[in-house]
């Protein structure tokens, strides 16, 4: 394996880290206002994630920050070309945040539900926008041979990648429930195992929808030939088995099933995309791949050594702090932060 591959393959693990992690973090954020039906409900709700939020956040950081360094004409053309896309998904993000640390400032209703509906429309759209982004990496969108994006922001509003972006949603509610079911106390815990077992239906609709769009309509995916068929299949599979788990009240299970639905997902369209990092429309010879968009060997290398320092011990940290703070949260206002 060479630097080229190496990096492309880190890169694939913080973007699947990325959306494992911040995929129930959105999904909480968009089911509070159901879920709690009170105040101090809904700040329950927002006390499940209250530790993490920021720190899955990081995820996304860092993999655009190794994207830039690694493959610097990747970045260059994803993040001019999606621009509008990726603003609004900073927007979103930004407002998300603010959200969660100002609702509970004021105790005026008003104030309290406007923020949460900022929190819900917010986690929806972060959501929606990143499932359209990796659908057009890997459906493919027109790019010329100076690796220059010619579309326009509603070249990438397309029927796939619409499809993609209220998959990734629906998909990120049922991770969020089940998440929920693993943090919330009675009725509270009720209530969000009751919403991951209605949603299933439709996150399995969609998903299943998804990926036949996905493997018979992109030239990504049709080129690996079975291979590219291993794990989607996998990630319904893993669907139908959170399912049973619910059934059956094995709360951690179903939480684990549709997670690892989620980084198969995510790793399907990495394996699909390999070696190529963006897919041109206007022609497969002006596909941007490992090798002509990325850093030089000597810059590869570098981070290579600093990676291999950082990495664990960022891991550490971030097992550590969801082991802090694994136990449950009550719907108890005087030991409730958000």
């Amino acid at each position: 394996m060479n630097l080229n591959i190496l990096w492309f393959v880190l890169i694939g693990v913080l973007y699947t880290g990325f959306f494992f992690l911040e995929g129930f973090d959105f999904g909480v954020g968009m089911l509070q206002p159901f879920v709690g039906k009170k105040d101090v409900e809904r700040r329950a709700v927002i006390n499940t994630i209250g530790p993490h939020w920021d720190g899955n956040e990081v995820w996304l950081i860092t993999a655009g920050g190794a994207t830039f360094a690694a493959f610097p004409n990747w970045y260059a053309t994803m993040f001019s070309g999606f621009y509008l896309g990726m603003f609004l998904l900073l927007i979103a993000l930004i407002f998300r945040g603010v959200a969660f640390e100002f609702r509970s400032k004021i105790g005026n209703p008003k104030w309290r539900n406007g923020w949460d509906a900022a929190i819900a429309v917010s986690s929806f759209l972060a959501a929606f926008l990143l499932g359209v982004v990796f659908t057009n990496l890997v459906k493919g969108v027109p790019i010329d041979g100076n690796q220059v994006y010619t579309g326009t922001f509603f070249t990438l509003l397309n029927p796939l990648s619409i499809l993609g972006g209220i998959t990734v949603a629906v998909v990120f509610l049922l991770h969020g429930a089940n998440f929920l079911t693993l943090k919330l106390t009675d009725t509270l815990r009720e209530r969000a195992g009751n919403f991951a077992r209605s949603i299933w239906i439709a996150a399995f609709l969609l998903a299943g929808s998804y990926f036949s769009y996905l493997v018979f309509s992109t030239s990504a995916f049709q080129e690996k030939g079975l291979v590219g068929l291993i794990l989607p299949v996998l990630a319904v599979v893993l669907l139908i088995l959170s399912r049973i788990f619910m059934g059956a009240k094995r709360e951690g299970y179903s939480f684990a099933t549709t997670g690892m639905a989620v980084v198969f997902t995510v790793g399907s369209l990495f394996t699909a995309l390999f070696p190529n990092v963006m897919m041109s429309s206007t022609s497969a010879d002006f596909n941007l791949n490992i090798y002509n968009a990325s850093s030089s060997p000597y810059t590869l290398k570098v981070m290579s050594i600093v990676a291999a320092i950082m990495v664990p011990i960022v891991l550490a940290y971030q097992i550590w702090t969801y082991r802090v703070f694994r136990k449950r949260v009550k719907a108890d206002e005087k030991t409730l932060t958000y």
